[in-house]
């Protein structure tokens, strides 16, 4: 995305880099591609909240639809995304793409797969341009089987589209400064992947922080002036990008006073580090930690080493040219995303690391080229690549939520308009979704979520420890069994787990007002394997 500060002569000048990748690369690149693909379209697991409250945010209506006499009625994506805490692209994107693809899960997730696979000609472009065809393969290798990679691009969410916008930005910023091919199409098109990455998630701002910062410095202090000028000009394209961005203004900021994060506390920056280098090499599982330290290495020796000889590499202090405000970039999101979430107590997740995760991944690929013995550079990449397929593959095969497990036994315990507790109200939204997925049709239930009696398949995230704090789960509970007696036989079907922030045991006292009263019998256990796992209990009259 950016050029080195030594101006744009010793920014081309590439020591060790500029070679033809050998047979054994292209071979390796070549299973990495078919691997990565056919990894990206294999995730069969039912959806877990955050897939979920996507889909039915965007199912809904664009525009507010009118009734006879005039009225307004509807809740349309864009008031349900002011209670949810996202910008909209993403959300406008799949509704478009659900209305002509269908709404299997499927198919709700090949448009994050999509973005993936095209993710991956644009790494190898921008490997080819810094270190020839061999960091090109290795480039499209590391993103190809990259577990973060596979895992957002099998998941009905919008970090494949963050990925393949920044990769976009890139390119362009690469062609403007490091290049010097400036156009007015070239800064037309920075604008609007600038706003449209701002358009699909906040810490896009981050990014563009960053990178304004680069380009303030090499606008005033680059020793070229040609790379003066594309500075300057490459800020003004972020700059319209950020005006594009003033519509959506009033909405962001609502949500940021009112939804924040409340399922999870701010986080310090090394653990921030840490977590996402781990997640960038393995997944998030315990012994990922022994991959992420090889994989942090071949970051430094990107950013620090010279491949002399086959048999010696030089470390020196002076970072070099060819990845130096790369390696910058990422360090200023991880430090002003840092400061940012500290003043607003936000929570962390290492998905957010998409903004920087092409940067990264290309780190990764020009650490591997350092090494200049053929032998030695494949066992390298073959040292990075096997965890990263392992971590893929464990990544797609993974239970993300049990939300099937516990419809399908609804299924068969069901009977007449029995009554379905879900608490907390995020595990709502992955159960309705199961749901309206089955071919029977629906149940006729009569469900409610804690602690707002409102409709499973969304999350009201405004105010929301507020909310809970003041929420009373005795009275919640027995509202449910006046409810339950005005109809003989009715059963409660109680969905619940009790280890979700802001409850504080509100799932246990509602279990034990509905233990009280009936007889209750646990027919689904929680399976702490899933990620989002919870207990079904069936109450019925005594």
């Amino acid at each position: 995305m950016f050029p080195a500060m030594a101006g744009p002569d010793e920014s081309l000048e590439l020591i060790d880099e500029v070679r033809e990748a050998p047979t054994s690369i292209r071979v390796v690149g070549v299973a990495a591609v078919v691997f990565g693909i056919l990894l990206r379209f294999m995730s069969w697991s039912p959806m877990w909240l955050d897939e979920a409250l996507s889909v039915n945010i965007a199912r809904l209506p664009i525009t507010a639809s009118s009734v006879s006499g005039g009225a307004v009625t509807g809740t349309t994506i864009f008031e349900a995304l002011r209670h949810d805490g996202h910008p909209p692209l993403y959300y406008l994107l799949l509704h478009g793409w659900m209305d002509l693809l269908g709404t299997s899960n499927f198919a709700i997730r090949a448009m994050s797969a999509l973005f993936g696979l095209l993710c991956l000609p644009l790494a190898f472009v921008i490997g080819r341009r810094r270190g020839g065809s061999l960091l090109g393969w290795i480039a499209i290798s590391v993103v190809a089987l990259s577990p973060f990679a596979v895992r957002y691009s099998a998941e009905a969410r919008m970090y494949s589209l963050v990925m393949l916008l920044v990769f976009v930005g890139w390119l362009l910023i690469d062609d403007l400064v490091r290049l010097h091919r400036p156009s007015l199409a070239r800064h037309v098109g920075l604008a609007l992947t600038t706003a449209a990455l701002l358009y699909t998630q906040y810490w896009g701002l981050w990014l563009c922080a960053a990178i304004g910062v680069v380009m303030i410095f090499l606008a005033f202090r680059s020793n070229d002036l040609i790379t003066r000028a594309a500075a300057r000009r490459v800020i003004i394209s972020l700059f319209c990008g950020l005006v594009l961005f003033l519509p959506w203004l009033p909405t962001m900021l609502y949500q940021s006073a009112h939804t924040g994060t409340p399922w999870a506390s701010a986080m310090r920056p090394t653990a921030m580090a840490a977590w996402t280098l781990c997640v960038f090499a393995f997944g998030d599982y315990a012994d990922a930690a022994l991959f992420a330290g090889v994989m942090l290495i071949t970051v430094l020796l990107a950013l620090f080493a010279y491949g002399r000889t086959p048999r010696s590499i030089e470390v020196q202090f002076q970072p070099r040219t060819q990845f130096v405000t790369e390696g910058l970039v990422v360090v200023l999101v991880i430090a002003i995303s840092s400061i940012m979430g500290f003043i607003a107590g936000a929570g962390y997740a290492p998905r957010y690391a998409s903004v920087y995760f092409p940067l990264m991944a290309v780190l990764v690929a020009a650490g591997i080229t350092r090494f200049i013995a053929p032998r030695i550079r494949l066992v390298v990449l073959l040292v990075i690549l096997l965890p990263m397929l392992g971590g893929s593959v464990l990544t797609v095969r993974d239970t993300r939520s049990q939300s099937r497990e516990i419809v399908d036994a609804i299924a068969s315990e069901q009977r007449g308009r029995d009554i379905l507790l879900v608490c907390p109200d995020q595990l709502g939204p992955g159960i309705s979704r199961e749901l309206d997925l089955r071919s029977s049709g629906p149940l006729g239930l009569t469900a409610f979520s804690y602690p707002g009696h409102d409709d499973l398949h969304f999350v009201d995230w405004v105010d929301y420890k507020q909310r809970n704090d003041a929420a009373d789960p005795t009275a919640f509970a027995r509202d449910v069994l006046t409810l339950a007696g005005s109809s003989p036989g009715r059963q409660v079907f109680f969905v619940w787990n009790g280890e979700y922030r802001t409850y504080d045991g509100d799932c246990e006292a509602i279990a034990g007002v509905l233990g009280s009263a009936m007889s209750g019998v646990e027919i689904v256990e929680t399976n702490s394997a899933a990620f989002e796992h919870a207990s079904l209990i069936k109450y019925q009259t005594r």
